[in-house]
């Protein structure tokens, strides 16, 4: 009776704690070796558990999905600290996201089961196929939310990464999920050729993708070249996230930013300010402040920043999160309108319906934002140089730049973490800048208020970063030419080959093993 018991609780227990130790393979932890055993684990308890019910190896999945998310997105909760109509909700939201997020994974493991799972080669390559479908599937159902894949457990490995300008973040998750399921082969298999041969492959797969990064740095050093005439100011004044409560503050905030700038009347620069710094004012009433900006910024300077802007459609103001482009008398160059939202955070869905019960959206203001009708390239106004603009949440999405332009030099990405504290939220944010920039070969500036600000170039390198405790001014003086990666040319379709190719393999090793 009691080892039954045993039995009925290890099949919540067990693929609960290998989500929780997974978890810790992430940023900002990056115990990357954590993957090489909780995932040949993961299969050898599908495969032990295999001929018992479907539901079972549903439960699986989804108990590994839950301990995952539960244990590396639990910060998403402090946005919810904030106004006393929301704080009812922590708990919810602490176990009802992971849960849904979890389902993912528990239908992968489903799928699994209609395969003939062994302590074979092929079923590694099933399970990797599988799973990696099911995490692109998850970045686009209901919006798409591709936070957190395993694949960027990587990110410290910057030569290991460096494959991302060829096949992109899906297929290096591919890729990736079949490495760690290798050590299966050398755990539960007792032929010991077998054993040579999967250590001899895995060291393969990873010394090459390693030289190939590592190659692949030192042939693009030659490819940076100085700012001509003009310089870039990234500014991080860390203005605490109360201040979204607190509207009356707007001159001393624009005052703390002025003196993060420092400009200089001779000097042609680019100042680029985070998001929402300042909450509540809205382009128009901006420009109340306008002496304020004559009198330190001259006609040599242009300012990026995030800020609301509004429109007038029929009867009624439809607002928009935007980034624009001003000059120093405040009048509009550019602007973008931000495409991706942020569910419950930037607008409230069925918001006819949930304002019936007093709800609104998480942070400044009641009304939701209205979504952007199109992202263009946006010129800096100096030397022909040009970037594309990426709000916040805009940076999780792989593939969404690809083939937007060609000759783009920058990709500006502006945000505030700080309705995640001083968690580990900022980190994992951070780390999605970093496989963006690699895909999509393009220098990344990034400004935050309270979170990560940094300039990254094309490779992922890090070349200046002001941590989400410190303030100040990152300053650019040189980039990285735009050099274009096959992944910015054909975008998400490369996966999808990769996939077929991995079909095709599946077929002719389930055939040799079958032999």
């Amino acid at each position: 009776m009691k080892s039954i018991l045993i039995h009925k609780l290890s099949i919540y227990i067990i693929p609960f704690f290998l989500g929780v130790f997974t978890s810790f393979s992430l940023p900002p932890y990056n115990f990357l070796i954590i993957n090489f055993v909780t995932f040949p684990f993961l299969l050898y308890f599908l495969i032990y558990n295999f001929k018992k019910s479907k539901w079972i190896l549903f439960k699986i999945g989804w108990l590994f999905g839950f301990g995952y998310f539960v244990s590396n997105l639990y910060w998403i909760t402090n946005a919810l600290t904030f106004e006393e109509i929301f704080k009812p909700l922590i708990p919810f939201a602490l176990i009802l996201i992971p849960l849904f997020l979890g389902i993912f994974y528990g239908f992968g493991t489903l799928i699994c089961s209609f395969f003939n799972l062994e302590k074979n080669f092929s079923t590694i390559l099933i399970f990797s196929t599988i799973f990696s479908l099911i995490e692109y599937i998850r970045g686009f159902v209901l919006g798409g939310f591709p936070w957190n894949m395993i694949v960027y457990s990587w990110t410290n490995y910057l030569n290991h990464i460096q494959i991302l300008s060829l096949v992109g973040t899906y297929s290096f998750n591919l890729i990736s999920i079949t490495i760690f399921l290798l050590p299966f082969l050398i755990f539960f298999k007792k032929e010991i050729k077998l054993k040579v041969f999967t250590v001899l492959l895995l060291l393969f797969m990873l010394i090459c993708n390693g030289f190939y990064g590592y190659i692949k740095i030192k042939n693009d050093e030659k490819l940076y070249t100085e700012l001509k005439d003009f310089k870039i100011k990234i500014v991080s004044p860390k203005i605490s996230i109360n201040r979204f409560f607190q509207p009356d503050n707007e001159g001393a905030i624009i005052e703390e930013l002025i003196k993060l700038s420092n400009p200089n009347n001779l000097d042609k620069t680019i100042f680029v300010f985070p998001e929402g710094a300042l909450a509540g004012v809205n382009l128009n009433k901006l420009k109340t402040f306008k002496e304020i900006f004559l009198k330190k910024f001259s006609e040599k300077h242009k300012i990026i920043m995030g800020i609301n802007t509004e429109k007038k459609v029929e009867n009624s103001f439809k607002i928009y999160n935007s980034m624009v482009i001003l000059d120093n008398e405040l009048n509009l160059i550019s602007e973008y309108n931000k495409i991706k939202l942020v569910p419950f955070g930037e607008f409230l869905p069925f918001e006819n319906f949930f304002k019936k019960f007093g709800l609104k959206k998480v942070g400044y203001g009641y009304q939701s934002f209205s979504v952007g009708n199109e992202r263009k390239p946006i010129s800096f106004g100096f030397n022909n140089l040009n970037f594309i603009p990426l709000i916040c949440y805009e940076i999780i999405y792989s593939g969404k730049i690809s083939l937007l332009q060609d000759e783009a030099n920058f990709i500006i990405n502006i945000s505030e973490d700080g309705w995640f504290g001083e968690s580990i939220g900022p980190h994992q944010h951070f780390s999605h800048t970093i496989f963006r920039a690699i895909e999509e070969g393009k220098n990344i500036i990034r400004s935050t208020n309270n979170g990560i600000s940094a300039y990254i170039d094309s490779n992922g390198i890090v070349i200046s970063k002001l941590e989400s405790t410190k303030k100040g001014v990152i300053e650019i003086n040189n980039y990285k030419k735009f050099n274009e990666t096959l992944f910015s040319k054909f975008g998400n379709k490369i996966f999808f080959y990769i996939i077929l190719f991995y079909v095709i393999t599946i077929f002719l090793i389930k055939r040799w093993e079958n032999k």
